[in-house]
């Protein structure tokens, strides 16, 4: 018979961006260590989660552990037998060790040999007794972005119990009984206040909302729908979709009453995601604010809303702010206009030090505040910021003129690296840091800067995401896409070169100065460099890095490359094909130029074959070496004269497709048609003749065919690795 277990553990308030994480490794580790338990799930594990609780259920789960057969193998059949067939100590002593006699003694044959070996049964445990040991497992198997220790301790040897927050309860029922289960407290915290936790049937409320009673007093329950049912009682939203589906559609409701619409387009799907494991029981509330904040600029109203205090902005039809903003509280309150005033007052105070600010800037023209980052240190072993930005703009000038080949940006690209990063030493920036950039480009437009550079200084900290669909847009950009792209790329690099040279490196999840991000900004302006500035350059590493750089930045360098082509969905065997060699000589728009027509050929006969004998083609032409003279050898076999003339068919397609940056479909579908003449060479021809001159030829032949396929992609890295 099957039953059904429910697990909730309730902690304190969990942030809400490790919620979504967590709940679904709540899933997983249970699923996981039911099944090393010999528990058997006939029906997917649920998963839910408020900021307090993180609940599992499974409706079925066997009354017993499945049987354990077991063959345990023992000493090799001539060591457990003498020559008269009687067990030898040894054989004698692993049969004891077994408790098991001769009778049940097998012989299994393996690769290393024949060996005895005793199969042993084990009867299934009862599921009560084995589910305290799997929750032990489950909390020991969680991981955290950061986790606390909080004096609790588990009976299973290993001592002390980080976890993420503290846990408060634990509700553990198997088909409706609970399970005895129980996290002890350290020796030295233990007292009448710090107490045991013991598992049991009882769930808990609301904080502070509830029908009857105490709030947040605990609710017994009997199975998963009650206690789904007796949560909604107790005003606790356990399904997070629901919790998402009510905010939305209650904002937009509010939204509408105040004549208005939310603006989406700034708030972004982000904090629509983040505030449903901010509540347990949504509320929506609005507020105003004076008009006269309204001559800020927007993007200091909706940072102040959306980042500081989570409200959401109001617009009108024609997508213009208005003086009101909604908010999603935890809680219905008696009073909802004492919490409005509330939040208009915390919000005004805000906006009323945003407006200090930013009127006190804009006292001083923003060439100004450049001369003050002399006072900003970038990096002690690098200097202050500003030497960094007078780096930024030659290395900015020195890329729109030479490698953009676009001189009419050059004077834009100097200015805009220049200031790129003078809102540093702005009071707006010093108190809204998420404005960095944004605030440079404001203060630029207003002192009358052209498009070229303030928007330039506004983008250049873009792009952060990798995708193809991560801002800034080319229409966002407008007249300023080449020199943003020119600016954009000249930060990055000075920080990412200046960084390595320092020996600043990121190691393992650490990396402090966002040198990934950085790296990764730069692979996406030259993946997308046409579609984000109608450059059509096929840019490699080498291009724009002019200072001695060790190995270690171009291995950073090329694995940034592959991440972010991985992370826009290609193979990583295909992306490992078109990233080979020299991380310098790489083209990233190359590369993905390369992806989008592979996977049309990798699962073809003849390119498959081709893949599989390039290893082999790569591995023999080493033995040439490639300073050595021509010895003048004739190829005469009928099998290399045709591989010759494949290869004498396939340079012209290969390098048309090289010099043009396009063609790569015909390159590649030419190439595969060599994979059978490869295939008969070696199946026909010894290459490591006796005779040297006809050897140096076929070598030579080898090192063509290898020379051109290598101008597309290392074709063996496709080949799956064998396990």
């Amino acid at each position: 018979m099957e039953r059904e277990l429910l697990l909730e553990i309730g902690t304190e308030e969990i942030p809400a961006s490790w919620l979504p994480g967590l709940t679904a490794q709540l899933g997983t580790v249970l699923e996981a260590k039911l099944k090393e338990a010999r528990l058997s799930t006939d029906e997917p594990i649920e998963t839910f989660s408020t900021p307090r609780r993180l609940t599992v259920r499974s409706a079925r789960i066997s009354e017993r552990q499945t049987d354990l057969e077991e063959l345990v193998t023992g000493p090799p059949v001539s060591a457990a037998f003498g020559p008269d067939g009687t067990l030898t100590p040894a054989g004698a002593g692993f049969v004891k060790k077994q408790y098991a006699t001769e009778d049940q003694i097998e012989r299994v044959k393996t690769p290393k040999g024949e060996y005895i070996a005793v199969r042993k049964h084990q009867r299934g445990r009862t599921t009560v007794d084995v589910l305290p040991e799997v929750l032990t497992n489950v909390l020991r198997g969680m991981s955290f972005p950061k986790q606390m220790r909080w004096d609790a301790m588990l009976d299973d040897g290993k001592g002390e119990l980080p976890f993420g927050r503290p846990i408060r309860w634990i509700l553990y029922l198997y088909g409706g009984r609970v399970v005895p289960f129980t996290i002890g407290r350290s020796p030295l915290a233990s007292s009448p206040r710090v107490q045991e936790i013991n598992s049991g049937a009882s769930t808990y409320g609301h904080r502070f909302l509830t029908t009857s009673g105490r709030p947040g007093r605990a609710v017994k329950v009997k199975n998963f729908e009650d206690y789904r049912k007796r949560l909604a009682e107790h005003f606790v939203m356990l399904d997070r979709s629901e919790r998402h589906d009510r905010i939305a559609r209650e904002l937009d409701a509010e939204a509408r009453r105040r004549g208005g619409r939310i603006a989406r387009s700034l708030v972004g799907q982000g904090m629509l995601d983040e505030v449903p494991d901010l509540v347990e029981y949504p509320v929506i509330a609005s507020g105003s604010y004076p008009d006269e904040f309204l001559r800020l600029p927007e993007e200091v109203l909706t940072t102040t809303m959306i980042h500081h205090q989570h409200f959401f902005p109001i617009t009108n039809d024609q997508g213009k702010l208005m003086p009101v903003f909604l908010a999603v509280l935890n809680m219905e309150s008696e009073q909802p206009d004492v919490i409005s005033r509330n939040m208009e007052r915390v919000l005004t105070a805000r906006l009323r030090d945003a407006q200090f600010f930013y009127q006190s800037d804009r006292q001083t023209p923003l060439a100004e505040h450049q001369r003050r980052l002399d006072t900003v240190l970038f990096h002690k072993k690098i200097g202050t910021y500003l030497q960094k930005s007078e780096r930024v703009a030659e290395r900015a000038a020195q890329i729109a003129a030479k490698v953009f080949k676009a001189p009419q940006a050059e004077a834009f690209a100097r200015e805009a690296g220049q200031l790129c990063k003078a809102d540093l030493a702005t009071d707006m920036v010093r108190e809204l840091t998420e404005l960095q950039g944004t605030m440079g480009g404001i203060y630029a437009r207003e002192d009358g800067r052209p498009e070229e550079v303030w928007k330039a200084i506004y983008f250049h900290y873009l792009p952060v995401g990798v995708e193809a669909t991560a801002p800034p847009t080319k229409e966002q950009l407008g007249k300023a896409a080449i020199t943003w792209a020119a600016v954009s790329l000249a930060d990055k690099l000075d920080t990412v070169v200046s960084m390595f040279a320092a020996g600043e490196r990121p190691t393992g999840s650490r990396d402090p100065y966002g040198l990934r991000r950085a790296a990764q900004g730069i692979v996406r302006i030259l993946v997308d460099l046409p579609e984000l500035t109608g450059l059509d350059l096929r840019l490699t590493l080498a291009d724009l890095v002019t200072e001695k750089t060790d190995d270690a930045f171009w291995s950073f360098m090329s694995d940034r490359i592959r991440f972010v082509l991985e992370q826009r969905g290609y193979d990583p065997r295909n992306v490992r094909a078109v990233t080979h060699g020299d991380p310098a000589a790489v083209s990233p728009l190359v590369a993905k130029r390369k992806l989008e027509t592979l996977p049309e050929f990798t699962e073809s006969g003849d390119f498959k074959q081709l893949a599989g004998l390039f290893k082999r083609v790569r591995n023999i032409a080493k033995n040439l070496d490639a300073a050595a003279r021509d010895q003048g050898g004739k190829l005469t076999e009928p099998a290399e004269l045709a591989l010759a003339a494949e290869v004498d068919r396939l340079a012209p397609v290969v390098e048309a497709a090289v010099k043009s940056g396009s063609g790569y479909r015909q390159a590649f579908a030419e190439a595969a048609k060599a994979g059978p003449a490869v295939a008969k060479f070696f199946d026909d021809v010894m290459v490591m003749a006796d005779d040297l001159k006809l050897r140096d030829a076929r070598l030579r032949l080898l090192r063509r065919l290898e020379g051109l396929i290598l101008q597309l992609a290392d074709v063996s890295e496709i080949v799956p690795e064998e396990k």
